[in-house]
């Protein structure tokens, strides 16, 4: 199995083979948080345009996401898992998501064009990821960090990457050495500063956490849409 690591949009547009988009803080720390609250699949889209144009055919759909990190108008929560777990659980039951975010959500539909399967990447699924892929065997798998709002490498992806590499290939991996460099750096620092409402400081509680959830997510196509489900 050849293992790649590559990073932000250029890097999701040149994936090959099984295509880990990894995104922790923190558009695929919410999507298993929303799968585990029991919303059946996710709709992941482009534009906030888009999330509003499917949800005038089907008013029943929750639209997550944000635009550079801030909570879109007109959406029912922004990109945080700590939001999210704030709801009553009855809220999300049975129901599907629309999600809009500025880097994971956009390296995932980049990869779709290239890559054999994409799969969304996190800490809080790793394990489950890893097990996933080695239990298919393909030849090649494309970790993908996406960074900063496509603009910049963030620790926590590229940190989370070599984290599945060790699950893949048991590359070395020292949590505690991620951990420092990771939480003292300026897009953790984001969500401990007051006046910063759209980055609630318990976000990264969450984000940080490894392998909470025994399932992989996975995008596919439906028709015109990207749909993010479960695996087992």
């Amino acid at each position: 199995m050849l293992i790649t690591h590559d990073r932000l949009l250029e890097g999701a547009r040149h994936a090959a083979g099984t295509a880990v988009i990894i995104d922790v803080f923190r558009a695929f720390t919410c999507t298993p948080v929303l799968f585990t609250l029991g919303v059946r699949k996710s709709v992941l889209v482009a534009t906030r345009e888009q999330a509003f144009a499917l949800r005038e055919k089907d008013p029943a759909l929750i639209l997550v996401g944000e635009i550079s990190g801030i909570p879109i108008e007109g959406f029912d929560l922004g990109n945080s898992p700590s939001e999210i777990l704030r709801k009553d659980p009855g809220f999300f039951e049975g129901r599907t998501v629309v999600q809009r975010t500025s880097s994971g959500v956009q390296g995932v539909l980049a990869a779709m064009e290239a890559a054999d399967e994409v799969l969304l990447g996190s800490y809080v699924i790793a394990k489950a990821t890893a097990r996933y892929i080695l239990a298919k065997g393909p030849e090649r798998v494309s970790l993908v960090a996406m960074g900063w709002n496509l603009e910049e490498a963030a620790p926590e992806d590229e940190w989370c990457a070599r984290y599945f590499t060790y699950l893949l290939d048991n590359t070395p991996y020292d949590h505690l050495t991620a951990l420092r460099e990771v939480v003292f750096h300026r897009t953790t620092q984001k969500f401990l500063r007051p006046m910063e409402t759209h980055f609630p400081p318990e976000d990264p509680v969450f984000c940080l956490q490894r392998d909470l959830f025994d399932f992989a997510v996975r995008a596919r196509r439906e028709g015109d849409l990207v749909i993010a489900e479960k695996v087992c």
